[in-house]
């Protein structure tokens, strides 16, 4: 029952969950708490998967009659029959699976983004110029408005001639601050994560609604900072005149698909602290209470298992 109940688990915070969770609106209003519910979602949902296999591990050393736990694959056999054997062996396969996939998909995207960063990095280095009123700043000279940040050790922020000849200096502060604030918080590394658990779970349970809810609330975060330095309006301003600019791979960009959504929320209400506190509570509750529900029952009939 342990397994089954860490398994269904598992594939409930991989599929149906996120579904809802990124449907929901409130988030739009409580971003930071949001991206923690979504890390616990995360986090919880790898947990029950690997949990899901060491249940069934255990399992497979049902005592014997003379009371010692099997030791041979003939011996779990006959304790167990052939139907939940196989069952056993092959969702604790497919747990070992996703481990594997798991950390393959942490060391391709991490490698993968950081040459794709240190390659894009060298160009701008060498097509840009530094602007000394942007200090860290490189100036492209392309009329399409754009700015965006390569995240890294060696990181830069990136903006180009059409965008210094679009805005104001409101609008240009406001620009510079959402990627200076992606870069300080280091919004990269959260997007990582959720990259490698999305591509670690098979496709037919996963989805892609936390990746897509996730990217849209770290600009959300970088577009609160932006917004306590110059104001709505002159961010509002400057995302509308990014919003076409294509973003380079590996970088993070102030416009995109999400411009409208940003924008709408900037004329809408505040940051709810109400929605921010039971954001936390469900993350806690999301990591804490299956883990005490289902684990320990699991964790006690181990225990009795091995003393025997």
């Amino acid at each position: 029952m342990s397994a089954l109940a860490f398994t269904l688990l598992a594939v409930a915070l991989v599929g149906p969950v996120p579904v809802v969770l990124a449907r929901a609106t409130w988030p739009l209003r409580a971003p930071r708490a949001a991206i923690v519910l979504w890390q616990a979602v995360a986090v919880a949902a790898v947990l029950s998967a690997f949990s899901a296999g060491l249940a069934l591990a255990s399992r497979l050393f049902i005592p014997e009659s003379g009371g010692r736990p099997t030791s041979t694959i003939a011996g779990e056999i006959e304790a167990l029959g052939w139907p939940l054997w196989l069952c056993s062996v092959s969702i604790f396969a497919l747990t070992v699976v996703v481990g594997v996939r798991l950390i393959v998909a942490v060391l391709k995207v991490a490698i993968g983004t950081r040459r794709r960063r240190a390659h894009h990095r060298v160009v701008v280095d060498l097509l840009g110029a530094r602007h000394r009123e942007f200090g860290d700043a490189r100036v492209l000279q392309v009329a399409e408005p754009l700015a965006y940040c390569l995240p890294g050790m060696r990181s830069r922020v990136v903006l180009s001639e059409g965008t210094l000849a679009a805005m104001s200096r409101a609008e240009l502060a406001a620009i510079l601050r959402h990627e200076r604030a992606h870069l300080r918080a280091r919004h990269d590394l959260v997007l990582e994560a959720f990259i490698a658990v999305h591509t670690a779970f098979p496709r037919f349970v996963r989805s892609r609604s936390a990746l897509n809810a996730v990217r849209l609330l770290v600009e959300l975060l970088a577009d609160d900072v932006a917004v306590r330095a110059a104001g709505p309006g002159p961010l509002a301003r400057a995302l509308v005149a990014c919003a076409a600019a294509r973003t380079p791979a590996g970088a993070m960009a102030a416009g995109g698909p999400s411009t409208v959504i940003r924008v709408r929320r900037l004329a809408g209400p505040p940051n709810s602290l109400a929605l921010s506190l039971a954001a936390y509570l469900a993350a806690a509750a999301v990591l804490v209470v299956p883990t005490i529900a289902v684990a320990v029952p699991w964790l006690v009939e181990l225990r009795r298992l091995f003393q025997i």
